[in-house]
């Protein structure tokens, strides 16, 4: 099912982790990999990906960022 645009979970693939569409590619190994300093030109030769689908796991994840709630304990 996809639930971003490049964005599909299925429990029968990676146990439900969001991946790239027609891939077993979990969103969170993209960004991972970006956030390692590995670049986009060497995440997509090392995953086989497209530009297009590196910037769909960003925008999943800045989505998914932007809904989160934090409460500091103890000021």
């Amino acid at each position: 099912m996809e639930i971003a645009p490049h964005i599909n979970v299925d429990p029968a693939i990676c146990g439900g982790t969001p991946v790239i569409t027609g891939t077993r590619i979990p969103v969170s190994i993209v960004i991972g990999a970006l956030a390692s300093d590995m670049t986009e030109e060497e995440v997509m030769y090392e995953y086989v990906l497209n530009q297009v689908q590196i910037k769909a796991s960003l925008a999943y994840a800045a989505s998914l960022v932007s809904h989160v709630e934090v409460f500091p304990i103890g000021a």
